[in-house]
């Protein structure tokens, strides 16, 4: 079903960037738009509600002519606007004639008008015009056993031993009242063996007064567990008493008693909500322990994210299948060991997987052919070969690959990178992805998909014909069916005629590869996602990217000096959102720039761009346009600041020449900084200089740019007063402060300065010798203190001591009077009972004794 649905959403989506567009390639007929959003509504809806209730034959049928007649429409619109717009670009080919386009679209109207007939008389047998709310399966309510039931089921616990011991403290610790403790972790990650484990140790046992353990599960019945609860303690049928009266009898069976209750599998606020009340706090030390894959859910019920479930190390992955495999014998046999620590390594770190495959061993020959073919069948695909072939910032993926789009309904008022963001929160709240990186405000940046989880994608997306590779052993024969072809030739074990691929893709919509050399892309004319990140071909030119007029995304790697200009058809891609080139050296864009409408992202290393053309209306505004990273000598003229009205986030590097240069360039108003406090959006500022010029004319913009939450500098010589007007930014989070970005052997800051600062970074400012800050309410919101080669700082502020919110300062090449003042600054936030801060030396040089000497739990030395 998800191949149909996203096929109709992108379908609605192709005929409404056309409507919406303000230079439209095409025209489309007013009554053939009316039938097909008519028609792709119905359908939406009907496989919203209706399809889940079909047969498998039907439903295998009919989604699947949904499908395809969605394609086709499409196909016919988006050919027509090739036609149309490649003469332009002094193509030799023909265009199709508008009544030819339109006889040709009204074929596939009809088509789809017999569907839409079709499921409308399907919909009403099934009822659902009168009752559209699924609904839901009664199953049976969560399970509870007690601690004798659980004897004899305790598992094999390897690299746990920390948060086993954490767990442990938790339950025995002093803390009178009822005490919380969740455990979160993605399914598999040995939540249950933990907290098992835990429930099962003698001490807990005689620690405790009385004992239970529930499965809740995603299905649960409160009346049904509160029932067995009580039915633990009162051994009388209860079968007629209502929930309430269940739940009373409980609070009385446990009042006055230290309890231990382990809810295993949670999923919702609402059952905790409903059994909670009926938990007395007895203030004599009770405990109750949750297992959840939820985050939001864990921090909702107890304040705070619980304990944590991590991945096992290499050695304890091998150290659990050794246990599991072998038991209590004397190992792994020696011609065993080397095909088996590869099974290990290949269940990457998830215990739940290094139990299933150590199971079926344990049970079968130990012979090696039969291991082998194990190990050769546990390597798992990547759904995404270049998404997740190594970590990434995935909302910018999910938005820049279109994928958000094929499966989205427009979302009022939030833009598909907001939307990418909820979608990527949601993921990680019922740890089905797992956060691989923090930026500095503490923001995601970083995420990475288990391959068990990405392996059960792999199989549901061919299920679903969303996607054709040769390299999971699809035909490709087929691939002229599939709407996303996925090609990594640098793992492949085989290899392919890329040609041959291609010519047999003439309708393929995104295409990601890594060949080394690209091939030319005559036969698919109607890509929209077009991802090369190889080595490139010299002898292909790469102009014959810019002959893709429908693309949406363009990301490619091409070496330096390749190109040095764009071509000024590139305003022809008429719909290019993501315009990412690496590698390339500077390159100039045309005027002609201006005129792509549907911009939203660039980076280019480095792009130059021409001051926009003289225009009296919104002809020439980028209205979309919120990123441009890598762009060159960028000119703030009115004009240029009139046509990024909505740009979010700006890198840009000025001029780089000699030191004694006086080129006119260098004049405070050649680049037009009065006018950057015009871009009232603007929250990203990284702005890297190479002439040692005091940069004074930017500081007066930045200090009304009141929208700015992030902002880097390098070499823009300013003086530490400057700093104090940025400083008074009222949503700043983020301030990066680079090689001679600052001058002067003095900063002092005052009351009322960064006050929502997060995260500063000080690296490579020589003459700073003394940082003056009187009260640790100058920086009342500061997470983490970033020093590197400060030579002759004598000291970092020992009101830092005092911050409640620092968690991390970090010293890299700092001098020894400003590490020894850490060192205090530690010391007194272990006094003000902040057990997570931390500090972090790197020295370059061989450290001597003192320093060494300084190491503790919260302070590291390095070198």
């Amino acid at each position: 079903m998800a191949t149909a649905y996203a096929a109709l959403v992108s379908l609605a989506q192709t005929i409404e960037h056309l409507q919406q567009h303000p230079r439209p390639p095409v025209s489309l007929d007013k009554q053939q738009v009316r039938s097909l959003q008519d028609n792709v509504a119905v359908l939406q809806e009907f496989l919203e509600l209706c399809s889940h209730r079909l047969t498998q034959e039907s439903e295998d049928g009919l989604v699947v002519r949904v499908a395809d007649v969605a394609h086709a429409a499409e196909d016919v619109i988006e050919c027509h606007v090739v036609d149309q717009i490649l003469p332009q670009s002094g193509e030799n080919i023909t265009s199709i004639h508008p009544h030819d386009f339109y006889q040709d679209l009204q074929k596939v109207i009809a088509d789809m008008d017999l569907i839409r007939k079709e499921v409308i008389e399907i919909t009403e047998r099934m009822g659902t015009v009168q009752d559209r709310q699924l609904r839901r399966n009664s199953n049976p309510a969560g399970s509870i056993m007690s601690s004798s039931t659980l004897q004899g089921r305790k598992q094999a616990m390897v690299g746990c031993d920390d948060v086993l011991n954490e767990l442990m403290e938790k339950l025995t610790g002093q803390q009178s009242g009822c005490r919380i403790i969740p455990i979160v972790g993605m399914g598999g990650i040995g939540k249950t063996t933990l907290a098992r484990n835990a429930y099962e140790n003698p001490l807990i046992v005689e620690y405790f007064d009385v004992h239970f353990w529930i499965t809740v599960s995603q299905e649960y019945s409160a009346r049904e567990i509160l029932l067995q609860l009580v039915c633990q303690k009162i051994k009388e049928s209860m079968e007629i008493s209502s929930e309430e009266e269940l739940g009373e009898m409980l609070y009385k069976s446990l009042s006055g008693r230290r309890y231990l209750i382990v809810m295993d599998d949670m999923w919702s606020i609402e059952a905790w909500d409903k059994l909670k009340l009926f938990f007395p706090n007895n203030n004599n030390e009770s405990r109750i322990v949750i297992t959840t894959r939820l985050s939001n859910l864990a921090l909702q019920i107890s304040g705070s994210g619980g304990l944590r479930m991590n991945f096992l190390e290499e050695d304890e992955s091998w150290d659990l299948f050794c246990k599991i495999v072998f038991g209590d014998e004397a190992g792994c046999p020696l011609e065993l060991e080397e095909i088996g620590k590869t099974i290990a390594e290949n269940c990457k770190g998830l215990p739940l997987s290094v139990i299933v495959i150590g199971g079926l061993l344990a049970k079968s020959e130990k012979a090696r052919d039969y291991w082998e073919y194990i190990a050769e069948n546990l390597i798992m695909f990547p759904l995404y070969g270049s998404l997740w072939k190594t970590k990434g910032s995935v909302p910018r993926v999910l938005e820049n690959y279109g994928l958000l789009k094929d499966f989205s309904k427009p979302t009022s008022g939030k833009s598909l990178e907001e939307v990418a963001k909820e979608y990527m929160k949601e993921l990680i709240d019922r740890n089905l992805m797992m956060i691989d990186g923090l930026g500095c405000r503490g923001n995601i940046r970083f995420c990475k998909i288990h391959d068990l989880l990405r392996d059960l994608c792999l199989r549901e997306a061919k299920k679903e014909r969303f996607f054709c590779s040769p390299e999971l052993g699809q035909d490709i024969s087929s691939i002229n069916q599939r709407r996303l072809v996925v090609l990594d030739q640098g793992t492949s074990k085989k290899k392919y005629d890329f040609s041959e691929v291609l010519h047999l893709a003439p309708l393929v919509r995104s295409l990601t590869w890594d060949f080394e050399g690209a091939t030319p892309l005559a036969t698919s004319r109607l890509l929209r996602v077009l991802n090369h990140y190889g080595t490139w071909n010299k002898e292909y030119p790469i102009k014959a990217f810019f002959k893709q007029v429908n693309l949406q995304y363009l990301a490619c790697s091409v070496p330096r000096s390749s190109i040095c200009r764009f071509p000024s058809s590139i305003h022809l891609l008429w719909n290019l959102q993501t315009l990412v080139v690496e590698k390339c050296g500077i390159v100039d864009a045309p005027i002609e720039i201006w005129k792509m409408h549907q911009l939203k992202h660039v980076e280019v290393s480095w792009l130059r761009l021409p001051d926009p053309p003289i225009a009296t209306g919104n002809e020439f505004v980028l209205p979309n346009l919120q990123k441009m990273r890598c762009i060159k000598d960028f000119k703030f003229s009115e004009g240029a600041v009139k046509r990024i009205p909505n740009i979010k986030k700006l890198t840009l590097l000025y001029y780089y020449g000699g030191d004694d240069d006086d080129d006119d360039d260098l004049s405070p108003e050649h680049y037009g900084f009065e006018n950057l406090d015009r871009l009232k959006k603007l929250e990203y500022l990284d702005c890297s200089f190479g002439s040692k010029v005091r940069r004074s004319d930017l500081v007066e913009s930045l200090s009304m740019l009141h929208s700015l939450n992030k902002l880097s500098l390098l070499g823009s010589c300013l003086q530490w007063e400057d700093i104090t007007k940025i400083g008074s930014l009222p949503l700043l989070q983020v301030l990066k402060l680079g090689y001679n970005s600052v001058t002067g052997p003095v900063w002092e800051t005052f009351e009322g300065q960064f006050s929502r600062l997060k995260f500063l970074q000080i690296n490579n400012i020589h003459d700073l010798e003394y940082w003056a800050v009187a009260e640790s309410s100058h920086f009342p919101c500061l997470k983490f203190l970033y020093l590197e080669l400060l030579y002759k700082l004598k000291e970092i502020p020992s009101c830092f001591g005092e911050i409640q919110t620092l968690e991390l300062i970090e010293l890299n090449g700092c001098s020894d009077s400003a590490v020894i003042s850490a060192k205090e600054i530690a010391e007194q936030q272990e006094d003000f009972g902040n057990q997570d801060f931390r500090v972090h030396v790197n020295i370059y040089e061989e450290p001597n004794s003192e320093l060494k000497s300084l190491a503790s739990h919260n302070f590291r030395v390095f070198n």
